[in-house]
C-alpha cells in the first residue's frame, strides 16, 4: 500500500489541495496511515488558505478552520466516492479505537504524584508521539495541537453539527454499538473508581472534615456508578433518573470533602502531593458531572451532538494546559506559597504598630537588636583579620550572624529589615478586601502602620548599633592605645560602603536574601507541622524517658512557637555569610549590604579614624549610602513577598490607580503619620 502522496506544503498555495486529501482517503490503508490522514485532515482545517467563496453567507467572524469544515463537507455531499471513502476510513476508526479512556483518562494524571506528573508532561513535550494506537486519549494530541482549536470548535452552528453527526452515524461498525452513550457509562464508572480511590487514601481522608465522611460518599459512588450502567443496560428510565440523582448527590459530597481539606492544612501542614491529589479529584469530580449530563440525554440528539462538542473543546484545553510545564508547576507554587505566606501572614501580624505604645514597644525592641548587632559587627572584623579562606571565612561570618538573630529572636527584640519579608503577606490578605472607597482607605491605614513601624525598626537598630560600636572604639583607645578596628580596616570599609560603587546593588541583592529566608521560615514551620514534630517531641517514647514529661512538654511547645523564627534566622545569617563566597566561586562579584551592619561597620570606621574621619567626603558618601541601603533592603525584600502573596492568592491590583491615588493623599495631608505614631491611645486612621 502506498504511502499518503500528501504533507503540510511549507509554500504554493495550489499544494493546500482539497482533492489531494481527499484522495488520499484510503479505509483500507494500515492504521498509521489513516490516523495520519486525519491529523492532515485537521491541519488542512487549521491552516490551508481561505478561499473568498468560502465565506458564502457566514457571519463576519467566522473562524477560518469552521468555514473550511463546511467546505470539506459540501465537497463530500456532491462527491459519493470520496464520501464513501471518508466514511469507510471513520468506520474503520470507530471500530478500532477506543473512546473511553479520553472520557475517563485524559488530562489527568495515571498517578497522584507531582513529580510524576512533571516527568509526564516533559515527556509530552519533547518527545514525539506515535499515530499507532487504538486509544483516543493518546491520539487527541496529535489531532489537536494548537490551543485555538476549542475556540472555533465552540462555535460550530446545529447544521453543521448536524452534518458531521450525519457522516459519523454512517461510518457506525457492524454490528452497531449499544447505543452512542455506552462509552459515557463505562467512563463514569472508571472515574468513580479513581475518585474512590483518591478520597480513600490516607493523606486524603485523614485531612476532610470528619463530619463530611460520615455518609461515605467516596465509597458510595463507585456502587452508584455500577447501578447506573446497569439501568441504562436494561433502558430502565425510571431507575436511570434515580440513580442519576443518587450520583448528582454523592459527587456534590465528594466535592463538599475534597475542598475541605483546604481548612484542615492549618493544622496537618501542606504538601504538593496532597494538593495535587485534591486538584485531580476535584476535576474528576467535573467531569464525571459533565459525562453525567450527556447520558441523560436522548442519543442523537441536537443536545447531545451540541454537549458532545462542547465536550471535546474543553478536552482540547485540557489538552493545552497537559502540554505546559509551566502551568502545572504555577498551580502547584501558587497554593504552596499560599499556606507558606499565611504562616507568614501570622508573624507579620506582629510587626505592625497601630498605636503609640505599639510603635513605642518596636522601637525598644529595635533598640535591643541593635545593640546585639553591636556585637556582631566586632565579631565581624574578628572573622576577617583571621585570614581564613573565602569559604570559611563566610562559614564562621554566617554562624555568627545566625547567632547573632537568633539571640534578638529568643529575646523578643527584632531587626528591621527582618520585617517586610513578613508584613507583606499580611498586607496581601487586605487587599483582598479593597472593593470600595472605604476599604482602599482601610489598606492605606495599614500601609500607614507598616511603613511606620519599618520606620522605628529602622531607626531604633541604628540608633543602638553606632553609638555603641563608636563607644566601644573609644574605650579601646583609652585602654589599649588602639581601637579594636585599625586604621587599614577603616579605609576598607570607606571604600566598600561608598554610594559611588556598587553598593545599592549589594542592597538588592541582600533584599533578596531576606525575601528567600522568610520563604524558608515559612516552609520549615510548615514542614513541621505536616510530619507533626511538635507531637513527636512531646509523646515519643523514647524522647519521654530522656526528658520527662514536663520538659517533653516544654521543648514542643518551644520548637513549635520559635521553629519558624529560627530557621528564617539561622538561614539568613548563613546566606548573609556564606552568599558572597559562593558568587565568587562562580565569578559573580556579590557581596552583602544589610543597613544595620552597615551602619556597625561605618561606625567602627569613624571610631577608629577619630573626628578626622569627619572631614573625608569618602566618610560622608558612605552615610549616604546607608539610607539608601535600608530602602533597598525594605524594599525589594517587601516587594518580592508582596509579589508571592498576591500571587498566592490570585490577587491582581485591579484598584491599583485608587490605591495610589490615596497614598499621595494621605501623604500630602498627614505626612508625620507616616513616621510618628497617632497621640491616641488606639490606633485611628494614622
Amino acid at each position: 500500500m502506498a504511502s499518503i502522496p500528501w504533507r503540510r506544503p511549507t509554500h504554493a498555495k495550489s499544494a493546500w489541495d482539497l482533492t489531494a486529501l481527499l484522495n488520499a482517503a484510503d479505509p483500507r490503508a494500515p492504521q498509521a496511515e489513516r490516523h495520519v490522514w486525519l491529523v492532515r485532515l485537521l491541519e488542512w482545517l487549521r491552516h490551508a488558505p481561505a478561499q473568498p467563496s468560502e465565506a458564502g453567507d457566514s457571519p463576519a467572524g467566522t473562524p477560518k478552520p469552521l468555514l473550511k469544515l463546511r467546505r470539506f463537507l459540501g465537497v463530500l455531499d456532491r462527491h459519493p466516492e470520496h464520501h464513501a471513502h471518508v466514511v469507510g476510513l471513520l468506520r474503520a476508526f470507530r471500530s478500532e479505537v477506543s473512546v473511553v479512556a479520553l472520557l475517563a483518562d485524559f488530562g489527568f494524571a495515571p498517578r497522584s504524584a507531582l513529580l510524576s506528573e512533571l516527568a509526564e508532561r516533559v515527556r509530552l513535550r519533547f518527545m514525539p508521539q506515535t499515530p499507532v494506537t487504538n486509544d483516543l486519549a493518546e491520539l487527541f494530541g496529535l489531532l489537536f495541537t494548537q490551543d485555538s482549536d476549542a475556540d472555533w470548535l465552540d462555535q460550530i452552528d446545529d447544521g453543521t453539527l448536524e452534518r458531521i453527526a450525519r457522516l459519523f452515524t454512517q461510518a457506525a461498525p457492524e454490528p452497531g454499538p449499544p447505543g452512542s452513550s455506552a462509552p459515557f457509562f463505562q467512563a463514569l464508572i472508571f472515574l468513580a473508581a479513581q475518585i474512590s480511590a483518591v478520597g480513600g487514601s490516607n493523606i486524603v481522608r485523614r485531612r476532610i472534615s470528619p463530619e463530611l465522611l460520615a455518609e461515605q460518599p467516596f465509597r458510595l459512588l463507585l456502587s452508584s456508578s455500577e447501578r447506573l450502567c446497569a439501568a441504562a443496560e436494561m433502558r430502565d428510565l425510571t431507575a436511570l433518573w434515580r440513580e442519576a440523582e443518587q450520583m448528582r448527590t454523592l459527587l456534590a459530597a465528594c466535592q463538599r470533602a475534597a475542598r475541605s481539606v483546604r481548612g484542615h492544612l492549618q493544622e496537618y501542614g501542606i504538601s504538593v502531593d496532597v494538593l495535587f491529589a485534591v486538584d485531580q479529584l476535584l476535576a474528576r469530580v467535573a467531569r464525571m458531572e459533565t459525562l453525567l449530563g450527556l447520558t441523560l440525554v436522548a442519543d442523537g440528539s441536537p443536545e447531545q451532538r451540541r454537549q458532545i462538542v462542547q465536550l471535546v473543546a474543553s478536552l482540547v484545553r485540557v489538552a493545552a494546559r497537559r502540554r505546559s510545564v509551566r502551568a502545572l508547576l504555577s498551580r502547584q507554587y501558587s497554593m504552596l506559597a499560599r499556606e507558606i505566606t499565611e504562616r507568614s501572614a501570622e508573624t507579620g501580624e506582629h510587626y505592625i504598630t497601630r498605636n503609640r505604645d505599639e510603635w513605642l514597644e518596636m522601637l525598644r525592641k529595635a533598640l535591643g537588636g541593635g545593640a546585639v548587632i553591636a556585637v556582631t559587627t566586632f565579631v565581624k572584623f574578628l572573622v576577617l583579620a583571621l585570614g581564613m579562606t573565602a569559604f570559611w571565612s563566610g562559614f564562621w561570618a554566617g554562624v555568627n550572624y545566625a547567632g547573632s538573630f537568633v539571640v534578638i529572636h529568643l529575646l523578643h527584640w527584632t531587626v528591621a529589615t527582618k520585617q517586610p519579608a513578613m508584613t507583606a503577606p499580611a498586607m496581601a490578605a487586605k487587599l483582598a478586601e479593597v472593593t470600595d472607597d472605604a476599604s482602599v482607605e482601610g489598606f492605606v491605614d495599614e500601609a500607614v502602620h507598616l511603613i511606620r513601624s519599618q520606620t522605628a525598626g529602622i531607626v531604633g537598630n541604628l540608633a543602638m548599633v553606632a553609638p555603641i560600636v563608636v563607644a566601644v572604639q573609644a574605650l579601646a583607645w583609652v585602654l589599649f592605645g588602639d581601637p579594636l578596628v585599625g586604621h587599614a580596616t577603616a579605609d576598607h570599609v570607606l571604600h566598600d560602603l561608598t554610594l559611588w560603587g556598587p553598593t545599592l546593588l549589594f542592597a538588592a541583592f541582600t533584599g533578596v536574601l531576606l525575601f528567600a529566608s522568610s520563604l524558608i521560615a515559612g516552609w520549615a514551620e510548615n514542614w513541621f507541622v505536616l510530619h507533626r514534630l511538635d507531637s513527636a517531641i512531646r509523646w515519643n517514647p523514647r524522647i519521654l524517658a530522656r526528658l520527662g514529661t514536663a520538659r517533653a512538654d516544654s521543648w514542643s511547645r518551644f520548637w513549635r512557637t520559635n521553629i519558624s523564627g529560627i530557621a528564617g534566622n539561622v538561614s539568613l545569617g548563613f546566606m548573609l555569610g556564606l552568599a558572597p563566597a559562593i558568587c565568587a566561586f562562580f565569578g559573580l562579584p556579590l557581596e552583602v549590604r544589610h543597613v544595620t551592619l552597615s551602619t556597625g561597620q561605618l561606625a567602627a570606621a569613624l571610631g577608629a579614624l577619630g573626628t578626622e574621619a569627619l572631614r573625608l567626603p569618602a566618610f560622608w558618601w558612605c552615610v549616604a549610602a546607608i539610607p539608601l541601603t535600608g530602602a533597598l533592603n525594605l524594599g525589594v525584600s517587601f516587594w518580592l513577598a508582596l509579589k508571592v502573596a498576591m500571587r498566592s492568592r490570585n490577587l491582581r491590583l485591579t484598584d491599583r490607580s485608587r490605591i495610589t491615588a490615596a497614598l499621595r493623599r494621605r501623604l500630602r495631608t498627614h505626612f508625620m503619620s507616616f513616621v510618628l505614631p497617632p497621640r491616641e491611645a488606639a490606633g485611628g486612621a494614622g
